[in-house]
């Protein structure tokens, strides 16, 4: 092994031994990619949410939440790579951990930027074969569903509001991956132009005037006892529990978003 550098998302350098032998994941989607990457035996940390692959999610150690990180259980862990999420993990810790180990960060709002993130950590754990062949089938599957998606007969904009948060509603908005996956299904964000994971009332769900919202499975649980709550605050309304994973997961889980958006449009 010897010492080598990469350029993490943030844009920072990041050097490592190469290839790392003993990796921790802090993010659910890139936990899953690098175990279908092929890198079950040496991934040795990963989060309490990184529930996919199952077999792996039980066997493998956890270092708490991905805002709430056991930093001593990393610690004597003794990891030679930490691989994050500039969103999903907690700036603090990430620095923290940054004083004592390499810690390589993605930032992801699209789809050509999930891309970017597959590549960069296929070549950051000698793995850029797999991390290709994994690209080139995602990259195949969205540009044959995008020609689907024009070509289809109803293809008028459907005004959704998606909602990740209850207690207060916050719904998806601009800059978030959820938004561009609901873009690339042709579907239009009602909060699609305000910034980030909004707080909205049910007064403000009334003048954006949705045809459908989308209820979806995490990070708030949402169930079919809350799309009454909906129907009771704001009656008319076309309301869907959705899976949030298929939305807002960024890794190899991409493989069933397809077919999954093609099965919800056709509800519409």
């Amino acid at each position: 092994m010897s010492s080598k550098s990469f350029i993490d998302q943030m844009g920072r350098e990041v050097t490592i031994e190469f290839p790392p032998q003993r990796i921790i994941s802090l993010v659910p989607s890139q936990t899953e990619l690098l175990f279908d990457l092929g890198l079950d035996e040496k991934v040795i940390g990963i989060t309490k949410f990184c529930i996919h692959p199952h077999d792996k999610f039980k066997s493998t150690t956890k270092i708490g939440g991905t805002k709430k990180l056991d930093i001593e259980k990393i610690r004597d862990l003794k990891p030679d790579l930490i691989i994050g999420n500039k969103e999903e993990n907690e700036k603090s810790q990430i620095e923290e951990l940054m004083k004592e180990f390499p810690v390589w960060m993605s930032d992801i709002a699209n789809l050509e930027e999930a891309f970017d993130m597959m590549k960069k950590i296929g070549e950051l754990t000698d793995k850029k074969k797999e991390a290709t062949g994994l690209i080139d089938k995602l990259r195949f599957d969205f540009d044959a569903f995008k020609i689907e998606i024009k070509k289809a007969k109803n293809n008028q904009l459907n005004r959704v509001a998606y909602f990740i948060w209850k207690d207060p509603y916050m719904a998806a908005g601009k800059g978030t991956f959820i938004n561009n996956m609901l873009e690339l299904c042709g579907l239009e964000n009602v909060f699609g132009e305000i910034e980030r994971y909004p707080v909205v009332t049910p007064e403000l769900i009334v003048e954006a005037k949705p045809n459908l919202i989308l209820l979806s499975s995490e990070p708030y649980p949402f169930t079919h006892k809350h799309i009454a709550e909906f129907n009771a605050l704001i009656t008319s309304m076309n309301l869907q529990l959705v899976d949030g994973e298929l939305f807002s997961w960024y890794g190899s889980r991409l493989l069933h978003s397809v077919n999954y958006f093609k099965k919800i449009l056709k509800l519409l």
